[in-house]
């Protein structure tokens, strides 16, 4: 028997199995006590690729019956030559989020893109550069931005893009990890209002659907915490950790060290601050906050404060057109009225302090609120880095429209141009794994994310050939939610 994977899904009777080796089929083997037979079941009409990647098949109630008994082992054989099953035509997928930490997703299917855009740059500068990563050529981040912003216009260049035959016969899944979430959303505006030069044809109908996960979308409590001014949402505290980081991140692309940049980079290379470029006189510039992207404001904390969404979201729509799932976070309970961590075991330690300050935090009473109607107790739910209201769907300055899904039956038919979103129980950085050291978990997370959204492309008959979907992760339909919430579920009685 071939060395192979297999992996059971109860939810529609699918199956999923991995072969490195050679096209295969599931083979059930009942363990028979030494007075028994031999009980075996074949099921020869369902086939993996033997490619290395996961693939599907559906099973009748009675196989799966038979997979579920107590004494039955799961294997894989090698299948006859005509029991081949293709994947061409699946929706391509792209995955995208606020770091590059999505670490192996693209290895799973060659239809999967992980974009590496810069970590700290503005969502602004990122949806440029998220839109040339896919179709190609040189990132132009438009006249009047790059002069207000004080940095060049022009910047990386792909010289073949991802996905060049990306349009509106060929859309996308976009699939965002927290202020990637917000990212797709302003390059789909972006794609609305025809704002890329040379692509006079673009509309918001490039994208199929958006799935968000643990999407910002409203802002983070937690950027004032690290040195954001409450007041403006716009300037640091002049000592906070923001400080610190923004000198760390200044000196760093400075000095410019290739093998450096090579292993990561922050993404400010348009903002030329390298010593080839600007000297010790540019260094000093950018340290008194003469120039560079702190100085603009320029760069990602700023569109991460409440106020910052406010007036990004002022710009945004949703588009009836398209369909909008959301997972949002939380690690919190209140406990005799207070709102406090949910657990200590269950969350990261890096996050556990966090969560707590953020249950705690309160906007000063001496300073402007930052939207009429604010109130701090809307902003005590939270999952360490994210508020849980901020997460669910874009409602800051006016509500979008949206449901919560407590029974997913409830939602069918689906509806284009609704946000359907779950809160489930986890910190910010569940959806932050690692393929090699994750193992079953980020295929659990991401077998269920990618298989729902070609599952919706399949469904809606002329896509079925079009989507590609942007890791920044989802599969985009209320499945997925139902299938990710029974895990997590698990985890937690675990």
């Amino acid at each position: 028997m071939p060395a192979g994977m297999v992996k059971l899904q109860s939810s529609e009777m699918e199956v999923w199995l991995q072969s490195p080796e050679k096209k295969v089929e599931l083979l059930l083997e009942e363990k028979m006590d030494d007075d028994g037979g031999d009980g075996r079941l074949v099921l020869p009409w369902w086939c993996g690729r033997g490619d290395g990647r996961w693939s599907k098949g559906k099973l009748s109630v009675a196989a799966l019956n038979e997979i579920f008994r107590p004494n039955m082992s799961i294997g894989v054989r090698e299948a006859p030559p005509e029991e081949k099953n293709s994947s061409d035509g699946l929706t391509p997928i792209v995955e995208w989020g606020g770091l590059s930490y999505f670490a192996g997703a693209e290895k799973k299917d060659e239809r999967v893109l992980v974009p590496d855009l810069g970590s700290l740059t503005s969502i602004y500068d990122r949806a440029r550069e998220l839109f040339y990563y896919l179709k190609g050529g040189e990132v132009d981040y438009g006249e009047e931005h790059s002069k207000a912003c004080g940095h060049s216009q022009f910047g990386r260049i792909y010289e073949k893009g991802n996905y060049p035959d990306w349009d509106e016969d060929r859309p996308i899944h976009f699939v965002g990890h927290s202020a990637g979430a917000q990212v797709v959303r302003v390059l789909q505006q972006m794609l609305a209002d025809k704002a890329f030069k040379g692509y006079e044809n673009t509309s918001e109908n490039w994208v199929l659907s958006v799935t968000s996960l643990s999407g910002a979308f409203n802002g983070t409590t937690r950027a004032y915490l690290d040195g954001m001014q409450p007041e403006d949402g716009r300037s640091m505290k002049p000592i906070c950790l923001l400080q610190l980081c923004r000198i760390g991140v200044i000196i760093y692309d400075w000095l410019d060290i290739p093998w450096l940049k090579n292993y990561y980079n922050f993404g400010f290379d348009h903002f030329n601050m390298s010593w080839k470029k600007k000297g010790v006189s540019g260094l000093v510039d950018c340290l008194s906050g003469v120039s560079g992207p702190f100085a603009s404001g320029d760069w990602i904390l700023p569109d991460l404060t409440i106020q910052g969404s406010v007036r990004m979201n002022s710009h945004l729509n949703t588009f009836p057109n398209t369909f909008y799932f959301s997972y949002a976070t939380k690690r919190t309970r209140k406990i005799m009225g207070v709102t406090v961590p949910s657990s200590v075991s269950c969350i990261h330690p890096f996050l556990f302090i966090r969560v707590l300050q953020m249950s705690q935090w309160r906007h000063p009473p001496d300073a402007s609120p930052p939207y009429k109607g604010y109130r701090d107790g809307d902003w005590e739910d939270n999952d360490g880095a994210l508020n849980t209201i901020s997460m669910t769907h874009p409602c800051l300055p006016v509500e979008h429209p949206s449901r919560f899904v407590v029974n997913d039956s409830e939602c069918q038919p689906l509806q284009q141009g609704i946000w359907y979103y779950k809160i489930v129980e986890a910190d910010h950085i569940l959806f932050i794994v690692n393929r090699e050291r994750a193992g079953v978990q980020f295929d659990l997370i991401y077998d269920s994310i990618f298989g729902c959204c070609r599952k919706h492309a399949e469904e809606h008959a002329d896509m079925s050939e079009a989507g590609l979907m942007l890791e920044d992760l989802v599969e985009g339909c209320t499945y997925s939610l139902c299938l990710f919430s029974d895990y997590l579920q698990s985890k937690k009685n675990a």
